[in-house]
């Protein structure tokens, strides 16, 4: 059955909101608004679970736009449904402190769920969604249903693309997310050419070989409002995530409709014009939405009140009828830590060991007491330490699980614990080797952006990993982590370092990574380890020193050593252990002058990794000793004494600087 003309004249109105907000924008993606429109349209009518007078309702549903670039789809909706976005800011797209910028942003505007724009991300977040759903509702759900809601996601062919939506949809098959639904808006066109140029793959076919419930929408330009309903009621009918190919037309309408040139810049004044006057809309004034019809929109926004109304009630119900389980979600989505933690004790007797065992002595020590504590590892929790032992896997049909095996896949399991984080209710953690960092970088900067709670626990944190060689040595990866705004970096000493690293981590509102170590480090003493205030004196404090030596992890024991040298031969030596560069760069110039006095310029920085941002301490006269090359494969002894990572060389370099001062 077609579209009534009151369908028509409703989506239009989310179609030239975004078209004259490209234009007037002289800036962003026209095509997938043009070409979507009724996709939007349906789901936010028919089938979307949301109050716009509350956007953080607990049991809402949740919609993902993976296609960031065609932010304005969702702009318009917003705005139609009635969230705090208007039409001036709309007319304020992509301009400075607008509520409007290129891409979705979390925490800038109502009504976005999750910072998207690099194509994949989005997928993945959603899948975390699903997961914090799914785990949510087999914990809390007793007698009355609290946490009952599903994720939608909204993919193009650019997302598809990328490997990031691949490893994310493949878990999401393997787990059975069935509150999972994802409409793919397969207009086959990309920015530079039709998709045949590279992208020619049966994507149907890989998400049944994913395990997906598999629909297509297969009328002439996507536009049918019925059969996207019908295909939506199906997806929600089944226990498999759902995959839901909607054939569209870019650019629909307008002149440049199906080709390349509707996708990434304004249609043009003229084309503008051309595309009203075709489906039927007044050519001015820009803007225009028909009273009718955005009280309409606005009635769909105000159903959700009754939804929250209803779910309130049944709330209420539920925390009268579950004390103490009550009390423990009510903090949790406060967002407060219990009032006692049981954090573990290291001493001169227990506190030698590697720091990726102590970080997993913390972890357990404190999960029963912690149970939004969620993750897992990219297939290496046996060497991470990262197993939350007697908590249960997540898998398929068993969501109460706490430890997610999310298989070798770092980028997805990033950009899954952006979702889970995003989502409210759990706390994630991830796991990988420190190296693969790279894998997982643009998640891990999302996390940033997002400033989502996320502790990202890297372990074989430096060159002494040995005999795995350069392709698994992490050299440059503490500089790039360092250079992320919004994301504290935390590189413990030992194993009383790693205990603090974990109490900021909780503590803190955004994304910390611990880099920990795999080899066994010495404990360096009871002392108040200052890991939150990123750097503090741990040897030679009661004197002015003649020299100061700063290292991170395992390069600390080292740098103590090597003062000891140096105290033998008449060197005042101060060895100061700086765990994070960020924390320390916050602390108020009185703290960083009692640590670092800047009249002491003999300084030395001592770190198996690159050099790169150590001249900020040790300043122009200091020495930076580290790898600016990659590694090798040997015993971790052999490359230390090749590299220079030996106390005598460390001091004979400190000696050295202050013979030239």
């Amino acid at each position: 059955m077609p579209n009534t003309p009151d369908d028509e004249r409703r989506i239009n109105a989310i179609r030239f909101l975004a078209v004259d907000a490209v234009q007037k924008a002289n800036s962003g993606h026209p095509g997938l608004p043009l070409g979507a429109a009724a996709t939007g349209y349906t789901l936010f009518s028919r089938h979307l679970k949301f109050n716009p007078a509350d956007p953080h309702w607990w049991d809402r549903d949740r919609f993902v736009l993976s296609a960031g670039h065609g932010s304005m789809l969702l702009y318009a909706l917003l705005y139609l449904t009635g969230y705090e976005l208007s039409l001036d800011d709309l007319k304020s797209f992509r301009q400075l402190g607008s509520k409007t910028p290129g891409h979705p942003e979390l925490h800038h505007t109502p009504g976005v769920e999750v910072t998207t724009g690099p194509l994949g991300q989005g997928v993945g977040n959603a899948v975390g969604l699903a997961i914090a759903e799914a785990q949510l509702a087999a914990t809390y759900n007793r007698e009355q249903t609290i946490v009952d809601h599903n994720t939608y996601c909204l993919a193009g062919d650019g997302d598809l693309m990328e490997g990031v939506s691949g490893e994310a949809s493949s878990l999401a098959g393997h787990l059975k997310l069935g509150k999972l639904i994802m409409f793919y808006d397969d207009n086959k066109i990309s920015l530079a050419a039709p998709t045949d140029v590279t992208f020619t793959e049966d994507v149907c076919a890989r998400y049944e070989a994913y395990g997906w419930h598999v629909q297509e929408v297969t009328s002439e330009d996507g536009n049918d409002v019925n059969a996207i309903d019908a295909a939506i009621n199906a997806a929600k009918g089944d226990p498999r995530p759902s995959f839901i190919a909607v054939h569209t037309i870019i650019g629909y309408g307008s002149p440049k409709a199906g080709t390349f040139g509707a996708h990434g810049e304004p249609l043009g004044a003229d084309n503008v014009k051309k595309t009203k006057e075709a489906l039927g809309w007044p050519t001015e004034p820009d803007f225009y939405v028909p009273d009718d019809v955005l009280a309409w929109w606005r009635e769909v926004g105000k159903k959700g009140a009754a939804l929250q109304s209803a779910w309130n009630d049944t709330y209420g119900a539920w925390k009268n009828a579950n004390g103490e389980l009550a009390s423990q979600l009510d903090r949790i989505r406060k967002q407060v830590l219990p009032a006692k933690l049981s954090w573990p004790a290291f001493n001169a007797e227990n506190g030698s060991v590697a720091t990726r065992e102590a970080g997993g002595t913390v972890m357990n020590a404190i999960a029963r007491e912690l149970p939004e504590l969620i993750g897992g590892s990219a297939d290496l929790d046996p060497s991470t330490k990262t197993y939350l032992k007697g908590f249960g896997d997540f898998k398929p049909g068993e969501y109460a699980g706490r430890n997610v095996h999310f298989g070798v896949r770092e980028h997805a399991m990033g950009a899954i614990a952006n979702g889970i984080s995003v989502h409210d209710g759990l706390l994630p953690f991830t796991a990988t080797f420190f190296n693969f960092v790279d894998y997982m970088k643009p998640a891990v900067r999302l996390a940033a952006i997002n400033k989502a709670k996320i502790v990202f626990v890297f372990t074989h944190d430096s060159v002494f990993l040995g005999e795995d060689g350069p392709t698994h040595q992490p050299i440059e990866q503490l500089a790039s982590l360092r250079a992320v705004p919004n994301l504290t970096t935390i590189r413990p000493a030992d194993s009383l370092e790693t205990l603090e690293a974990w109490k900021f981590a909780l503590d803190h509102k955004g994304p910390t990574t611990i880099v920990l170590s795999r080899q066994k480090l010495p404990y360096l003493g009871d002392r108040n380890a200052a890991v939150a205030r990123g750097g503090y004196v741990i040897h030679g404090g009661t004197a002015k020193p003649d020299v100061i030596l700063i290292a991170t992890g395992s390069e600390v024991s080292l740098a103590i050593e090597a003062a000891k040298i140096l105290d033998g031969q008449g060197t005042a030596a101060r060895v100061v252990s700086l765990p994070s560069f960020e924390l320390f760069e916050q602390q108020d110039d009185a703290y960083r002058e009692s640590v670092l006095p800047a009249d002491v310029r003999a300084r030395v920085s001592v770190e198996a990794a690159s050099t790169f941002g150590w001249h900020r301490f040790v300043g122009e006269r200091g020495v930076a000793i580290g790898l600016d090359h990659f590694g090798a494969s040997a015993p971790a002894a052999a490359i230390a004494k090749a590299f220079h990572f030996t106390p005598e060389e460390v001091a004979t370099a400190a000696s050295g600087l202050l013979a030239k001062a």
